[in-house]
């Protein structure tokens, strides 16, 4: 368990330095990073998310009830469901705002437009970190080692790699918004804290969790899939068909995929 804990936090620890990095970009440009490029960025996100749902939980959540003498597809398909219906949920409750957009979403709220941003981000970072956390659980489970964790860190890595954007796409448009250079950058890297949060939660709670593992496994795969369908693709293609934003959702899935099989 201390093994895997370490593990969980070395990794989710990088996700979040990974976010704060990319919120470091505001003190590089003093204005939006150009359509173009905020549509590779957010696309590419989206890819790594799609690839990550598959290879790093699906499938391995598949694994995992057919070892337990369960049919796959029950918990596969019952927890990919779940984490629809919970981040449809938290999209529908929590208020927040997105950086393309002027209008609210989630229950009213007075929250000024700067925290409804930051919120965005946020609540599509807990499945993210969710996802870390319980694949460094999973690999503790097959006894640990580099070998076993290899697979966790593939997608820790991963995810690292696709919050360099996120945390850029939340410090600049705040710095628009009027906001001052570091409390641009504070809450930018701020959006992040959830998934080192989230991520050790899922390890301390592993013994408890353990017999459910396929269906919290699917259930994180449906979480970021609802995150990557309502959130990243429209607004990788916001206004016009964007071929950027297509090729980034292809460039993520390839670099997702080669990193989790190459590692495993």
């Amino acid at each position: 368990m201390s093994e895997a804990l370490l593990w969980a936090a070395a990794g989710t620890g990088f996700t979040f330095f990974m976010t704060a990095l990319g919120a470091g970009v505001v003190f590089l440009f003093r204005k939006n990073i150009s359509g173009g490029i905020q549509k590779i960025f957010l696309g590419f996100a989206a890819g790594v998310m799609i690839a990550a749902s598959v290879w790093s939980l699906l499938i391995p959540a598949i694994e995992e009830a057919e070892a337990g003498g369960q049919p796959g597809w029950v918990p596969a398909a019952g927890g990919f469901i779940l984490g629809v219906v919970f981040l449809y949920g938290l999209d529908r409750l929590i208020p927040h705002l997105h950086p393309a957009s002027n209008e609210q979403e989630g229950l009213s709220s007075s929250m000024k437009r700067t925290s409804l941003l930051v919120m965005a981000v946020t609540l599509h970072n807990i499945p993210e970190g969710m996802a870390v956390g319980l694949s460094f659980a999973l690999a503790a489970q097959h006894g640990g080692g580099s070998a076993a964790y290899a697979s966790a860190m593939a997608l820790a890595l991963g995810m690292g790699i696709q919050n360099f954007p996120e945390g850029a796409a939340i410090s600049l448009p705040l710095r628009q918004e009027g906001v001052s250079l570091k409390k641009s950058f504070l809450l930018g890297s701020m959006s992040g804290i959830v998934e080192p949060v989230f991520g050790i939660l899922t390890v301390l709670m592993a013994g408890i969790i353990l017999p459910y593992m396929p269906w919290l496994l699917s259930f994180a795969a449906g979480a970021m899939m609802y995150v990557v369908v309502e959130e990243l693709i429209p607004e990788a293609h916001l206004g016009e068909h964007s071929n950027a934003g297509t090729l980034g959702v292809m460039s993520g899935f390839l670099a997702m995929m080669i990193l989790d099989v190459a590692l495993s």
